[in-house]
């Protein structure tokens, strides 16, 4: 199964897509969700995304002022007030 991703700032939507794990970087510390995880809500403190697509390919980018959420039926929303990708 793979997670739907969705990755936006204040201004546009920065990366949309399928992927297998997506690593975030919250005040708690780093947390990573694969399909299934239990619904969450975090809080992002500046760093990285690192978002794993089902064929490898890795998508970075850097994140702040903001949250992640994983919700039932494996969708993960990442809003932050300022984001961009780095790779």
């Amino acid at each position: 199964m793979a997670l739907q991703v969705n990755l936006v700032s204040a201004e546009a939507e920065i990366w949309s897509g399928e992927a297998s794990l997506v690593v975030a970087k919250t005040v708690e510390g780093e947390i990573g969700f694969m399909a299934g995880h239990e619904p969450t809500l975090a809080v992002l403190a500046d760093g990285q995304v690192r978002i794993t697509q089902a064929d490898g390919t890795k998508v970075i980018a850097d994140a702040s002022d903001g949250f992640v959420s994983m919700e039932v039926g494996d969708t993960i929303n990442v809003v932050a007030g300022q984001a961009q990708l780095v790779s």
